[in-house]
């Protein structure tokens, strides 16, 4: 009330002085003029403008005809004007609890027309909220065509709405109970170190309500459990409040034009450090010169360097070393090669105890020697068929690396295998593969072998 108050009084001040600069000052001139005319030439009405309330008489009756004839626009001293207000929020009324309401605008735009002043009362005095009222409309299939409303602070303004109307469904709601799931967002934001061990939801179901056709649009509903907490800092057992609860479609969009009772849910999070060591394996791109081989690899100065690795139990369980890669590309004339590897986590891996590794890589002259296996398997095989292998007691395998690391290789040492991926009962000429996870060493197998597959 004092804000408008004080509005009032400054808009009447300002009036003020728009009738004094722009009638009372003119008019006196005037009179004072004509006055001075009459006295010169010795006129008998100069005695009636020498009267003291004259000017200030004749002022007052001309400023009231002045204001009369604008009040009532017969003069117009200030155009017309039009001001659009955007994003207006739109209030619907109608019974939420038994309908669902389909085509209703968030916000329009409110277009005011009339006097800068008039637009400028109403901004301040108008709420400025469209009305959709649904309160009398039942549901139905088809859908209605509904006037949006706005009430006028000032009835000098005219106004427009953009949209004026709209097209809306109402369908009668319904409720069903849902499964619910959970889904763990900021995982990132959580220490390395620790992982997930369990979640338990206050509660296994909710309510969704909503229409029949948005009901049976929900694919799943999902808790959205924030790790970005600063709380959970170490391994052991937290509460968290609040998790919102969503309903998602087929494709993962989030479902809006439903009510999920509860609307938000409470978690039990479990954290625990799972660690495991593993070795680091070196492996080889590129060809070194010939006759050259290699003859030992030192990581950090050890002929075997392990590193420990976090994450689920579940993901680390499977992974038996960790990778990194060098280029031996023509190297093997200079007897020797450092290199500075970094060392990336596997996928399912957390955190990693370390990340670079110094590797120094000995070369040595290539030697060769024969081996005869006769311990093929076979892999990928279809679902439901039978592998032999026919004609064939044993290949011929060249096994090549210096002198002393080949000295140590024999038949059982080599794991020989087909890839019978693809293949169909038949018999087939398939070539035979090593399996090699050593860069010290080369295998060559010229032969294949003939499988009947059944």
């Amino acid at each position: 009330m004092k804000k408008i108050i004080k509005m009032l009084q400054h808009l009447l001040i300002g009036f003020y002085h728009i009738i004094d600069k722009c009638l009372v000052t003119p008019i006196s001139r005037l009179i004072f003029s004509i006055r001075e005319y009459l006295k010169s030439h010795n006129l008998k009405l100069d005695y009636i403008f020498s009267r003291p309330n004259f000017i200030i008489y004749v002022s007052l009756i001309l400023a009231v005809i002045m204001f009369v004839l604008i009040d009532s626009r017969v003069i117009t001293l200030v155009e017309s004007e039009a001001e659009v207000l955007t994003n207006i929020p739109v209030k619907v009324n109608y019974n939420e609890e038994a309908y669902v309401v389909e085509g209703i605008p968030e916000t329009v735009d409110i277009v005011l027309i009339g006097r800068k002043s008039d637009i400028y009362l109403a901004k301040q005095l108008g709420t400025n909220m469209v009305i959709l009222d649904l309160s009398d409309y039942e549901a139905r299939d088809s859908a209605y065509k509904v006037y949006l409303s706005y009430t006028k602070s000032i009835d000098s303004i005219n106004y427009k709405l953009d949209p004026s109307y709209v097209s809306v469904t109402i369908k009668d709601k319904i409720s069903i109970t849902k499964t619910i799931d959970y889904d763990l967002v900021n995982i990132d934001a959580l220490n390395e170190r620790l992982s997930v061990e369990n979640v338990e939801l206050s509660k296994s179901e909710v309510v969704v309500k909503g229409s029949r056709d948005t009901l049976n649009k929900i694919a799943s509903i999902k808790a959205l459990i924030d790790l970005n907490n600063s709380s959970l800092s170490d391994a052991g057992t937290y509460d968290i409040d609040n998790i919102t609860v969503l309903a998602y479609d087929s494709k993962g969009s989030i479902i809006t034009d439903v009510e999920i009772v509860p609307t938000t849910l409470t978690a039990s999070i479990t954290l625990d450090t799972y660690s495991k060591s593993v070795p680091i394996q070196v492996k080889t791109t590129g060809s070194l010169v010939t006759g050259k081989a290699i003859a030992s690899i030192l990581i950090n100065n050890s002929n075997a360097h392990s590193v420990t690795i976090y994450g689920d139990q579940e993901s680390i369980n499977d992974i038996s070393s960790v990778p990194v890669t060098i280029n031996v590309a023509d190297q093997g004339a200079s007897g020797t090669k450092a290199y500075n590897v970094t060392i990336n986590k596997p996928n399912g891996v957390r955190a990693i105890s370390e990340t670079k590794a110094n590797i120094t890589v000995t070369f040595g002259d290539e030697k060769q020697k024969e081996l005869n296996i006769s311990t093929i398997s076979h892999k990928n095989l279809g679902s439901g068929l039978t592998a032999n292998i026919i004609g064939t007691n044993s290949i011929p395998v060249i096994v090549k690396g210096v002198q002393s690391v080949i000295d140590n290789v024999s038949e059982s040492n080599i794991d020989a295998y087909i890839d019978l991926e693809n293949y169909t009962p038949g018999e087939y000429d398939v070539k035979v593969e090593i399996a090699n996870d050593d860069p010290k060493l080369n295998f060559t197998v010229s032969t294949t072998v003939k499988v009947r597959i059944q």
